[in-house]
This record gives structure tokens, C-alpha cells and sequence, in this order.
């Protein structure tokens, strides 16, 4: 299949590389030039502006924000100007569910077709091809898109025929994730306190009653305490939690944790942190202890 993948940070280099190695003609695009270095040394072919990237099957966005997508969709010579009658965009980007809804609409408007994709996995998971799909759009573009699905993940999800139904359920998984980062590290910050050691703390836990990935990685990281380099940095971790308070606000949702994490997440950036990994908002915990060996 012909592909054009735009955006290649942490994610989106290892996803890319996936879909190449799978057999598809991909070519990739990057604001900045030199991420897209290694690829064409793959196989993919680079592309020179986000038209060049739009001119196959699919095009799939992994991007940081909604700022990023709204500029290379919307924009002059961008996606929705440039992708072909009946092509499909996939935005596998953590984004908002109002972005979503626009985007979908727009494309709809254009004879083109959107589904959103978003994933569950660290970069880690991307490079190996281990990533978790949440897919949502209409069945015959997703029945299309099942191949490229398969390449880059272990299982895909499909959660409605409405795209932004997607992008919820990626912004809730997130919220939850941060929820059992927090919990961590006031866990962590209590027994640390008592003198308990933090890596055979976690052993017992991950151990016994929770086995999950969430706490197997977070629990590793927090424990040894490496924050960077950011598979997940601190500024998109407040970035999620502002969208899911926004949904949830929409939906007339209270979300109490939600509010709380956020202003971790703040308190963590105006510490002059926002470039570590999200997993840093658990050392917080410690230093309202008066334990913090987070420096």
C-alpha cells in the first residue's frame, strides 16, 4: 500500500519503520528534516513538504498537540488540500475530542475519509512493533486500514464508527495512567520515608497484586529514578489531562483526580521539569515528605 506517514518523533520513527518493513511503499515527512534521516536508509522515501506525503492511499499523523495537527491538516498545502478523493486520513496523534470531531467533518466535506488511531505504548513498544490500536471510523476504511494496523501493533481496538470515540478512550487511558503515576509515588514517597527500599518496594507490588505494564514500567522508572530521557515527557502529560478535563467538561464529567493531576503536572513544570518524563510528577510526593531524591 502507498503510504505517507508525517511525524516522526519517539513514536512515530519506530511506527513508520514498521509499516517499511511490512512490505508498504511509505514516504515520510518531518518539520524537522533530520529526524527523517534514517528512514530512506530503510526504505521509505522522504518527502520535502506535507503535499508530497499525501499523495497515496493513507496518510497517517503522529504528532505532538493539537496545534501541530490542526497546522499540518488545515494548512496551505495541507493534508486536507492535498489528499486525493476517496484517500484516508489516520491520526494516530493524542489530540482533543473537538479537533477529532472537526476533522472528521472536514475530510467528510473534502469526499475524503478520517479515522483516528491513537495508540497505547511507549517508544519502545513502537520500535518493536508492540503497540496497542484504538481505532474508530466507518468499516470499510477500517477494514482497509487492518493490514497497516497489524504492522505496527500487537492488537487493535475498535470502539465505534465515530473517530472521536477514539481519541476518548486514548485521552481516558492516559488520565489513568497518570492516576497510577501519582498513586506510585505517594506510595513510594511513605515507605521510602520508613526507610523501605523503593526497586524491592515495587518488586513486592508488580509482584503480587499488580502485574500490570503500567506499574511493571512506572514503578521501574520512579523507583530508579530515570526521568530522562523522556519517553513521555511532563509537557505532554499536562497537555492530556487539559483534554480530558476539557471532555469531561463538555460532558458535564467531574473528574477530581483529574484536576489534581494537573496541578502536579504544573508543579512539576514550573520546577523547571516539563523536559523529563511524565513518570517525574511521582517524585512530588517525596518532596512534600521531605525525602525528595529526585535532583
Amino acid at each position: 500500500m502507498d503510504i505517507g506517514f508525517i511525524g516522526l518523533g519517539n513514536m512515530g520513527r519506530g511506527m513508520a519503520a514498521n509499516l517499511v518493513e511490512a512490505g508498504h511503499r511509505v514516504t515520510v515527512y518531518n518539520r524537522s528534516p533530520d529526524k527523517a534521516d534514517a528512514l530512506p536508509e530503510q526504505g521509505a522515501t522522504r518527502a520535502d513538504t506535507v503535499s508530497d506525503a499525501c499523495r497515496g492511499e493513507v496518510v497517517i499523523t503522529m504528532l505532538a498537540d493539537d496545534a501541530a495537527v490542526d497546522d499540518v491538516v488545515f494548512g496551505e498545502r495541507g493534508v486536507l488540500a492535498s489528499l486525493a478523493s476517496g484517500a484516508v486520513h489516520v491520526s494516530s496523534s493524542t489530540i482533543s475530542v473537538a479537533l477529532s470531531q472537526r476533522l472528521a467533518v472536514a475530510h467528510a466535506d473534502a469526499g475524503q475519509q478520517y479515522v483516528a488511531a491513537p495508540v497505547f505504548g511507549r517508544p519502545e513498544a513502537a520500535s518493536a512493533a508492540k503497540l496497542f490500536v484504538v481505532a474508530a471510523g466507518a468499516p470499510d476504511a477500517l477494514a482497509r486500514l487492518t493490514p497497516l494496523f497489524d504492522a505496527i501493533g500487537q492488537r487493535t481496538f475498535v470502539v465505534s464508527e465515530k473517530p472521536d470515540a477514539a481519541n476518548l478512550v486514548k485521552l481516558s487511558g492516559n488520565f489513568l495512567i497518570a492516576s497510577v503515576i501519582e498513586s506510585l509515588g505517594e506510595a513510594v514517597a511513605l515507605v521510602g520515608k520508613a526507610g523501605v527500599d523503593p526497586l524491592h518496594y515495587v518488586d513486592i507490588l508488580t509482584s503480587t497484586l499488580f502485574s500490570a505494564p503500567a506499574y511493571q514500567t512506572y514503578g521501574g522508572l520512579i523507583a530508579r529514578g530515570e526521568f530522562e530521557p523522556a519517553g513521555f515527557a511532563a509537557t505532554l502529560g499536562l497537555k492530556d489531562v487539559r483534554l480530558v478535563l476539557a471532555a469531561a467538561e463538555d460532558m458535564q464529567v467531574p473528574l477530581p483526580v483529574a484536576s489534581l493531576l494537573r496541578d502536579r503536572f504544573l508543579a512539576l513544570l514550573a520546577d523547571g521539569r516539563g523536559h523529563q518524563d511524565w513518570s517525574a510528577i511521582a517524585t512530588l510526593a517525596g518532596r512534600d515528605a521531605g525525602s525528595d531524591h529526585s535532583a
